[in-house]
């Protein structure tokens, strides 16, 4: 979320039902204009009868977001995707050790309020995310009980206020200069200097230690996955902006009750032609059409498309078009990302147990090797009728690089000793039960840093039937969900336009 300050001038096509006609039926009449009318030669390639045809390199969010889109407004749509399951960082993953019935995601993953588009998609797709998410006001408790701050759902900023005011271990000049802050980046209109960090701008509203420690270098880490001492104060503005300066509920959480996959991938891929275990490994671009060439079961084969949406990581995008002309300034643009990994302990418990709230804040202790942040209560969250017997918990470990060097073994027992001590140390809450089996999953390139000066690139790209889409791109948001949802719709929405 950096450069510019406005949202992004989105091209929307209006929603619609999802199309049950095959892929093959004729298509909406606002795409069957002449393509990209005086840009290319060819004119006996001719598709003004019949459906264009869009390939996407990568079913995650973005990918999928895409697909939905163009699917909506009658394109044929073909999804090439290395992996077998839909949903890229944001994914159900398979497990021999999980708990029967429980499922497992490859982390685990917020949503806000303020994601308005992702919302829609849901909803788009037939998925009730009033059904699918577990709704609570912006709550942010910690383990052993010393901090807690709720904000009410009234009216911006008094939500805000409320929460500010009567948090639990803030003392009043902590509560004061927060919101004098908030007060003070509020007049600003969220604006704030390019190149200056999260840290720089804290010492600017002359934020205290207590509250900088406790409440804003938290909700850095779990909103811009990336440290406040090199993390974009305009990002952190725009998140603070969408949530403390929204509607009541935009600063709601919004945690996850099913598997990633199943909250609204699985249902994106099942509108699309799917072609999983495809590496896409070289783009050429002809004058009518682009070739995707791509690797299945040691094979190599080739299939052409009217225009293509990349939507995988930066490097893997970066590899696939440098080899084409005038690529040279896109690709400085996508290997200047520095990447960070995110670690997630999944807890199965001998015994039942509840935490007082489904998502808490742990205390760090970087000395000792304590650097879990926030934990889950997955029994809770899922309501699976096993989770009565066996408790489930989760710690996520968000941008510490140390997760990538420490063994899986020593950061496991150091994650459990962090949150059993500080378990211990909250009145009434009992001990934490034997834990009968764990598992770590440790993306190492799960998330950009979202630091200063990092110049994204848009979805646009120097040839009129490629563009991108990821939550990397120029979306004004950090690596989070709801930006790879707005990047995959605008990146559908720009290839739409270019044919009409």
């Amino acid at each position: 979320m950096n450069r510019e300050d406005s949202d992004p001038d989105w091209l929307d096509i209006a929603p619609a039902r999802h199309d049950p006609r095959p892929d093959d039926a004729p298509l909406n009449p606002t795409l069957t204009s002449e393509a990209l009318a005086g840009q290319e030669a060819e004119p006996e390639v001719d598709i003004r009868h019949r459906a264009i045809n869009i390939a996407i390199i990568g079913a995650g969010w973005a990918g999928l977001s895409a697909a939905t889109t163009l699917r909506e407004a009658g394109a044929q749509v073909t999804v090439y995707e290395v992996g077998q399951i839909p949903g890229g960082r944001a994914r159900h993953v398979e497990s021999d050790t999980a708990t029967p019935g429980v499922p497992l995601d490859n982390g685990q993953h917020i949503l806000l309020g303020s994601y308005t588009q992702t919302l829609a998609l849901m909803r788009r797709l037939d998925r009730d995310p009033d059904k699918l998410l577990h709704r609570q006001p912006l709550t942010i408790e910690s383990v052993e009980g010393s901090l807690h701050l709720k904000a009410p759902r009234w009216p911006a900023p008094w939500h805000g206020v409320a929460a500010l005011l009567s948090a639990k271990g803030l003392g009043w000049r902590d509560r004061y200069q927060a919101l004098r802050g908030i007060m003070r980046l509020s007049d600003r209109n969220w604006r704030t200097h390019p190149e200056q960090t999260v840290l720089q701008l804290m010492r600017e509203l002359q934020q205290t230690a207590h509250v900088v420690r406790y409440v804003w270098e938290p909700l850095c880490r779990a909103a811009l996955n990336t440290p406040m001492e090199y993390a974009s104060s305009q990002i952190f503005a725009r998140v603070l902006r969408d949530s403390l300066g929204g509607e009541s509920d935009a600063a709601d959480l919004l945690i996850p009750k099913v598997d990633l996959s199943a909250l609204w991938p699985n249902a994106a891929a099942s509108r699309c032609t799917m072609r999983y275990g495809h590496t896409v490994q070289r783009l050429e671009i002809h004058p009518t059409s682009v070739e995707v060439e791509f690797v299945l079961g040691g094979e190599v084969d080739s299939a052409r498309h009217d225009a293509v949406i990349i939507a995988v990581p930066p490097g893997i995008a970066q590899r696939l078009v440098e080899p084409l002309p005038e690529s040279s300034r896109l690709c400085k643009q996508l290997g200047a990302f520095r990447f960070l990994p995110i670690a997630t302990l999944t807890l199965r418990l001998a015994g039942p147990y509840r935490l007082p709230q489904p998502m808490m804040m742990l205390y760090e202790d970087i000395k000792r090797g304590y650097v879990g942040q926030w934990v889950f209560d997955r029994g809770a969250l899922l309501g699976v009728e096993a989770s009565a017997e066996q408790g489930e918990l989760s710690i996520v470990v968000s941008a510490r690089e140390v997760v990538a060097t420490t063994s899986r073994e020593t950061l496991s027992n150091l994650l459990q000793s962090q949150l059993a001590e500080q378990l211990a140390r909250r009145p009434g809450m009992p001990p934490l039960p034997a834990v009968l089996s764990s598992e770590l999953i440790v993306e190492k390139r799960a998330t950009f840093a979202a630091v200063t000066k990092l110049e994204r690139p848009g979805i646009s790209t120097p040839w009129p039937r490629i563009v991108l889409a990821g939550d990397w791109t120029d979306t004004g948001y950090p690596a989070v969900l709801e930006g790879a949802v707005r990047s995959g719709t605008r990146a559908a929405n720009t290839l739409a336009a270019r044919f009409n």
